[in-house]
């Protein structure tokens, strides 16, 4: 059976520590003492600077935003940004240095570059943002300066240089857009221009040809169709007239002839007289069932059925009185020569075939004007698809050039109006809360918080010697340390003699260490409470 050895945990040795206290104790001491007399004595000869600070709150537009929209940069902390850079430039700064004569009491004269340098290291701004959506509410301005009314004045120069900063760089960035959107509105306007002028161009060259006038050009193509076949109608009739006459004519130098042979017996001439009376008897018949009686073309033809008819009638009696006549006269009455009342239905004939022929002259070039009109609203209704296509096309620049000015047009009225608010101080400004505050206390050294560093270095000063001092020390100074060392057990051990001028010697030491650990503590509190009293 084998056994197991169990290696109890080294506990913490209580008095070896208690005896390394004793034994080093004084170097300790004195460098906890001397670790802080070096850190909190040094902050009461470090010059003092004392900080002036203000803060200023970012305040919203008075306007809401649902009535002028702003023209200028949201991003504060990007504003923000630029007006820092702006405000600590060179320039500005070395400005801001010659009007306050800042940095120049020293041993020795600083250099431009210098003097900004150390301008830059004494002011501090920080911003202060929203718990709940890290928004920019506020930032602090704050600047370190020996003496508390030189800084306090830094700080008011300064605080005003950022709101005067920002309601420039706002005013400035609010013409500018504004001017930007005039100039926008111009090009628009002279390119509506020029899109309006190809548009009147183009419909002033295919005028009768474009979409909209695609009815009327129907309509008056279906009137002039219409008149067309109007005409040619006439034409058929007028020509049929003058057939109708012609042959009237030649009916009438017929039976004059005849009836200078023949002294009775009906002519020939009567029956083409009849058959022509008939034949418009019947068109008139046909046309009735078609049109009413005021139609033009049934006019006609009653005209000249009552034309038919008179001149029947006349025939007739010319006849009549040329049989009377032959029954009467002398067998030497010339057969050629006629009365002078016989004559006058041949002039009307005559006139009316004249008639005829001028009116079927006015009807060809009536029907030849009427083709070629109709010829040419074929071709615009022809070329209206073609038409309508290109004008699409120049309408559609034009409608997008129309609607990029209104869009413009609106932007430029808003951004004229968000200008005006500027100018007015209406929109998003800067508004210090509190003047920049005279320092009755300086800022720096801050001689409590050095005097607790001071304590706290010298404590880890004091256990660096004790470690170093004890790795350093070869000495046994314990039994325990004795029985490492040795292979074997101890059996006896001789007592130690001590001597009552030894018990003196350790009762001093002992008072010593005591006297020194009071006078050090008490030393450290009290410099702490003047550090206290005069911070």
């Amino acid at each position: 059976m084998s056994e197991v050895l169990e290696e109890k945990p080294q506990q913490l040795d209580l008095q070896r520590y208690l005896d390394i206290a004793r034994r080093r104790h004084l170097p300790f001491l004195a460098c906890l003492f001397f670790g802080w007399l070096i850190i909190w004595g040094s902050s009461w000869f470090l010059q003092a600077r004392y900080k002036s600070s203000t803060l200023i709150l970012v305040q919203e537009p008075s306007m809401p935003k649902n009535y002028v929209l702003p023209n200028v940069n949201d991003d504060l902390q990007a504003r923000m940004e630029s007006i820092e850079q702006q405000i600590l430039s060179r320039t500005r700064l070395l400005m801001t240095i010659d009007k306050l004569h800042l940095y120049s009491g020293g041993h020795r004269a600083l250099s431009p570059d210098e003097k900004v340098a150390l301008i830059r290291k004494d002011i501090s701004i920080d911003l202060v943002r929203d718990q709940q959506n890290a928004a920019i509410t506020a930032f602090r301005i704050a600047y370190s300066a020996p003496d508390p009314h030189v800084a306090q004045e830094v700080t008011s120069e300064l605080t005003g240089l950022f709101i005067d900063e920002n309601s420039r760089v706002q005013e400035q960035e609010s013409e500018n857009t504004t001017d930007f959107m005039k100039n926008q509105l111009a090009s628009a306007r002279a390119s509506l221009a020029d899109q309006d002028a190809k548009v009147r161009a183009f419909q002033a060259v295919h005028q009768g040809e474009l979409p909209t006038q695609e009815a009327t050009n129907l309509q008056i193509l279906s009137g002039l169709q219409t008149q067309l076949q109007n005409e040619q109608d006439a034409l058929n009739t007028a020509k049929q007239q003058r057939v109708y006459t012609q042959a009237l004519i030649d009916q009438y130098n017929t039976v004059q002839g005849t009836a200078v042979h023949t002294a009775t017996g009906a002519p020939s001439g009567l029956a083409g007289i009849d058959k022509q009376i008939d034949t418009l008897r019947s068109r008139l018949a046909d046309l009735s069932t078609r049109y009413t009686d005021s139609y033009p073309e049934v006019q006609q033809v009653k005209q000249q059925i009552a034309d038919a008819e008179k001149a029947r009638a006349e025939l007739v009696a010319s006849l009549k009185r040329q049989a009377s006549s032959d029954s009467h006269k002398a067998s030497n009455t010339s057969p050629t020569v006629l009365d002078a009342g016989d004559s006058a239905p041949m002039l009307q004939y005559q006139s009316q075939l004249r008639a005829n022929d001028a009116e079927i002259a006015n009807r060809e070039q009536a029907i030849t004007n009427l083709k070629s009109r109709i010829n040419e609203y074929q071709s615009k209704v022809s070329n209206e698809p073609a038409v309508a296509q290109q004008l699409a096309d120049l309408t559609r620049g034009y409608d997008q050039s129309q609607q990029n000015y209104n869009e413009l047009l609106k932007k430029e009225s808003d951004s004229e109006m968000a200008t005006s608010m500027e100018r007015m101080q209406a929109g998003e400004r800067f508004t210090m809360l509190d003047p920049p505050s005279l320092p009755a206390k300086p800022d720096f050294p801050n001689r409590l918080k050095m005097c607790a560093a001071g304590a706290g270095a010298g404590f880890g000063l004091g256990i660096l010697m004790v470690v170093l001092l004890e790795f350093l020390d070869d000495r046994t100074h314990s039994d325990k340390e004795i029985e490492g060392l040795l292979p074997v057990s101890i059996i006896s051990e001789v007592p130690e003699i001590v001597t009552p001028a030894d018990l003196r010697g350790a009762k001093r030491k002992v008072r010593l260490g005591w006297a020194a650990a009071v006078f050090v503590f008490v030393t450290i509190l009290a410099g702490s409470a003047f550090s206290f009293l005069h911070s």
